[in-house]
């Protein structure tokens, strides 16, 4: 299945608008979501920095492998090939974006945790820009990243946002960790950690703390007349925007919100907000840079080998807790940071505390 930015229930919402000022981009919702979305299951390079005492120090380090396509508005993958990693700048910006977005994510998986692209052994990085057209969305589907440029009405082009591209290859990373069931709580996990990671990322480029950082998922693809500031936020779920023909966010913040529906794959869009808030609780709380601590036992724990393809949220809490221990201690500030993000959000490991309790 492939894992889009964009929920259905958004989409759905714009295709049922009938005022005629929003009917471009009520019929390209309509056709967003009748469009295909098949799912298909290193280099070096010389990095120089300076020292403290002035010293210039040049080391190796591993480089992306980066290719991108342009569809040329049909639904039809990969494209025509348009950019490599040895190729000048094109002047399509969508081509450059999605480009320059592939190595910032490249970069904050090897120097926050190691990892050399998202299989951890340098595998290429691939996009396909100008999807469709007036297409809504952006989506991972399995083996590269996938760009529309949006209706013009509600969204701009969805390269804009380092995100946004973060989240999608994310789920690249998930999937080749062994994965979690897109579907229920496991599927709002699978969402959250791609949230986490795309927010991750932002961070690590702009070199913000986290209490400098803005939370956000898909800041900027939204045009002026949306009131709205992203797709999501991390730090305040349910209030990335409130709009005349989007609606509110539904996103809840605490299990006594959690939200019981078979649209949406049983909701992984919506419920995603109670694990991305736990997250940031962490991160807050622990302070400094949030893919330093939080966000390592995060991938800590997505990378241990011991979840379940279909953990809930209380098993992946307990694994959190668990990774925190491993990393730090069993009575570091850590593993108290851990169980109280948990705890703030309504999520108790035993399970005991039910969704709607």
């Amino acid at each position: 299945m492939a894992h889009a930015i964009i929920p259905p229930y958004l989409l759905a919402r714009i295709a049922s608008v009938q005022e005629p000022a929003w009917a471009r981009a009520a019929h390209a919702a309509r056709a967003t979501l009748a469009a295909p979305r098949d799912y298909r299951p290193g280099r070096t390079r010389i990095r120089l920095s300076v020292e403290e005492s002035g010293t210039l120090v040049a080391e190796s380090a591993p480089g992306p492998e980066r290719i991108v396509w342009d569809a040329q508005q049909r639904e039809e993958l990969p494209g025509v090939r348009v950019r490599g990693e040895d190729d000048a700048v094109t002047g399509d910006a969508a081509v450059d974006e999605a480009f320059d977005g592939l190595g910032v994510t490249f970069d904050f998986l090897w120097d926050a945790f190691g990892r050399t692209s998202l299989d951890g052994a340098g595998g290429e990085l691939r996009a396909t820009v100008h999807y469709g057209l007036d297409y809504d969305n952006a989506f991972w589907n399995g083996e590269r990243m996938v760009f529309g440029d949006g209706d013009g009405e509600i969204f701009t082009g969805f390269t804009r946002s380092l995100s946004v591209i973060a989240h999608e290859l994310a789920h690249g990373v998930i999937e080749d960790e062994g994965g979690l069931v897109y579907r229920d709580q496991s599927g709002a996990l699978n969402e959250s950690i791609a949230d986490v990671l795309g927010a991750l990322a932002e961070q690590h480029h702009l070199g913000q703390r986290a209490d400098e950082a803005s939370w956000l998922i898909g800041e900027g693809i939204f045009t002026d007349q949306v009131q709205g500031s992203a797709l999501r936020s991390l730090e305040a779920p349910g209030t990335a925007y409130d709009d005349d023909v989007l609606g509110r966010d539904p996103q809840p913040a605490h299990m006594r919100d959690f939200v019981r529906t078979i649209d949406d794959n049983g909701g992984v869009h919506i419920n995603s907000g109670i694990p991305n808030h736990a997250f940031y609780l962490v991160a807050t709380a622990l302070g400094g840079r949030a893919w330093e601590r939080a966000g390592l036992i995060w991938y800590r724990t997505l990378t241990a080998g011991t979840l379940s393809p279909t953990a809930d949220f209380a098993a992946f809490a307990r694994a959190t807790r668990l990774a925190a221990e491993s990393e730090y201690g069993e009575g570091s500030e850590e593993v108290a940071a851990v169980r109280s993000a948990w705890e703030g959000v309504g999520v108790h490991e035993d399970g005991r505390e039910r969704p709607g309790a």
